[in-house]
């Protein structure tokens, strides 16, 4: 016997839902629009048959090449790449920026005097399960871009300066953790996330249907 609809985790139901809107609209079942209004509400939604109502009229359904293409997409990158373990970044009256498919070390050292510094993990490949970015900001601004899937802990203080942490913390056990020490001084550190899920899911599923619509 089945478990009811509402005794299942409803973010497991949210889950199966959000796949099936995307595998249906890069088919080209739904329209653009159709797909991001159902997606809102799919995300905004706690009632477990409002949200199996938006896919009660769309057969298609998640098999397992969508599966090995989502986890690829969404699950951070790890590599066992025998890279330095230390990174050492100074910015002086200039600007540093590691952007793009870098390899994250297990400590990252950030001195930052009447500059700026920007650290984006968007695309980022980890070594390691925990990351420690040992900050010492003054004068300067220095920012940090995350995934929703990464958790952070801000351990910084800040002496007449502005902390803004706005990236999530409640991560998967599995994901990796970055903590950020040290202190900011007559600066600002600004933690946030880059790219939305909401954001990610669009730009996964317009690259699903781009696929299908060049192998038609």
């Amino acid at each position: 016997m089945s478990v009811i609809l509402e005794d299942r985790p409803i973010e497991q139901v949210r889950e199966e839902t959000i796949d099936q809107l995307i595998v249906n609209y890069s088919h080209g079942v739904i329209s653009a629009e159709a797909f991001e209004r159902r997606l809102d509400q799919a995300m905004s939604s706690d009632n477990h048959q409002e949200i199996i109502d938006l896919v009660a009229d769309l057969t298609l359904k998640a098999d397992k090449q969508y599966t090995s293409n989502k986890e690829h997409q969404f699950t951070p990158s790890y590599s066992n790449a025998d890279n330095d373990n230390t990174l050492s970044l100074q910015s002086i009256l200039g600007n540093v920026e590691r952007s793009g498919q870098w390899y994250v070390p297990k400590t990252i050292t950030v001195n930052n005097m009447l500059g700026e510094t920007i650290l984006d993990f968007t695309d980022a490949v980890f070594q390691h399960q925990n990351v420690t970015i040992k900050l010492n900001c003054v004068l300067g601004s220095s920012k940090i871009y995350v995934p929703e899937n990464i958790n952070v802990v801000c351990k910084s203080y800040g002496i007449i300066s502005s902390i803004e942490n706005k990236a999530p913390s409640m991560a998967s056990r599995q994901a990796p953790i970055i903590t950020i020490e040290g202190k900011v001084v007559l600066g600002s550190l600004d933690i946030a996330v880059k790219k939305t899920i909401k954001e990610k899911f669009i730009a996964f599923a317009n690259n699903l249907k781009s696929a299908f619509d060049s192998n038609k």
